[in-house]
């Protein structure tokens, strides 16, 4: 230090104290004269930035991954060009059900709510193309993809928005693994709020270790009685809660085998809130967030997630006792408003029969089959099994007119009755 600037000691030593914590916090130490590299984080972006990596052959499923399952939804198909993966999202008006009943025109992405989930690799090299077909102007943000500034998809900050009738490209190497989102990013608060949002899972370059890999948008809406549209103004007073935009128990199961090893990825673009998802019966670990992996010695034995507004969260665990098991926001009003869906773990070397043998339905027997309901009904079975509900079907079958059977629901799953 000179002594002819007698605060430049102060000032370097508030410097150096500043740069120190910060690098502390990031995971690496700065020392004068250069810095300590840090462990790169799994799933993050290269050491030497953005362009630190180039390219690779395109990922192929089941090869290089394992492919991603979409209860209620699907997945945006791809072409390969050059060697670049091409996709193409049309974002227009969808006449979208929620539940038997419940309709309303929303703002979406290849005609469903939500968009259907991006999946690629690790070092793809991708290519979307986005056609705008609706009454107003749009862009795309891919929520935690580490891509050029130019590719961020901010209308009036990296892009201009794209009107409606056009056609904007975004192109972008994968430099990172996990579990991302895209949404629109103009006029947000209308946009979102009418659906216009979506997955993005990105594999590592290597097989998975998992046998199922489910995928979960969390979302909100207000849909007032007799409305056509979501109203998109709402702030507080959610009244429709949805898992890939579906209500319980429209909500598919997700369905494994007894040993599988379970990963559900959950995401979260609801306007405001957000969600502790709660899984019955089983302890999980969080082994992603939308940041990238976590370091396995910092994972934590969980039973609820929280998912806050704008993030994604990754579970896993092994499905090893077989049953429909609940899995929930638990805010209450948020379980009350139906934000719930199943796990189904199958014990393929037993009886499928989840309820009363047949042997045990003798005529003019009630048998409770809840703990809790939104009602106090009973089925009353006569020589019937009562069997786990089959996927998709959301019906009572019953075996004769002049038996009698009124929906009975525990919360977050239903049973399906068949003959014996």
């Amino acid at each position: 230090m000179s002594n002819n600037h007698p605060n430049d000691k102060e000032a370097f030593s508030r410097r150096e104290l500043i740069t120190v914590a910060g690098a502390l916090a990031g995971g690496a130490l700065l020392v004068r004269g250069g810095p300590v590299a840090a462990a790169h984080l799994a799933g993050s972006a290269p050491p030497g930035g953005r362009g630190g990596a180039r390219a690779m052959s395109p990922g192929i499923a089941d090869r290089d991954y394992q492919p991603v399952l979409v209860p209620n939804g699907t997945k945006l198909p791809w072409k390969i060009v050059d060697g670049v993966k091409v996709f193409h999202l049309i974002a227009e008006e969808v006449d979208h059900e929620f539940a038997p009943g419940l309709r309303a025109r929303c703002w979406g992405y290849n005609g469903q709510v939500h968009g259907p989930v991006i999946e690629a690799v690790e070092f793809d090299r991708v290519r979307i193309y986005v056609s705008n077909r609706l009454p107003a102007a749009t862009t795309v943000h891919w929520h935690g993809v580490l891509i050029p500034n130019g590719m961020d998809g901010v209308g009036g900050l990296n892009q201009k928005a794209i009107d409606p009738g056009e056609t904007f490209k975004y192109e972008f190497t994968l430099h990172q693994s996990g579990t991302c989102m895209y949404h629109a990013h103009h006029d947000e608060m209308t946009q979102i709020g009418l659906g216009m949002t979506g997955m993005f899972v990105i594999h590592p370059r290597r097989r998975s270790r998992v046998d199922r890999d489910f995928v979960l948008m969390l979302h909100e809406w207000r849909i007032d009685a007799g409305a056509k549209r979501p109203d998109p103004n709402e702030m507080m007073d959610f009244n429709v809660l949805t898992m890939n935009a579906k209500v319980f128990p429209a909500t598919e199961p997700l369905v494994a085998k007894r040993g599988d090893r379970v990963r559900i990825r959950i995401g979260n673009l609801s306007p405001m809130d957000h969600h502790p998802i709660h899984l019955h019966e089983y302890q999980f670990r969080v082994t992603e967030t939308d940041g990238g992996q976590i370091a396995e010695a910092a994972q934590m034995p969980e039973t609820t997630v929280l998912v806050p507004v704008g993030s994604t969260r990754t579970i896993e665990f092994t499905a090893d006792e077989p049953g429909d098991w609940a899995m929930h926001c638990h805010m209450t009003h948020h379980v009350m408003n139906r934000l719930s869906g199943t796990v189904r773990v199958l014990d393929c070397a037993a009886s499928r029969d989840v309820g009363f043998a047949a042997d045990e339905a003798t005529s003019h027997r009630t048998f409770p089959i809840g703990l809790s309901a939104l009602c106090r009904d009973r089925f009353r079975l006569s020589g019937l099994s009562l069997h786990s509900r089959r996927p998709g079907a959301n019906q009572v079958l019953l075996p004769e007119e002049n038996e009698w059977c009124r929906v009975y629901h525990r919360y977050h799953f239903s049973f399906f009755l068949l003959r014996s």
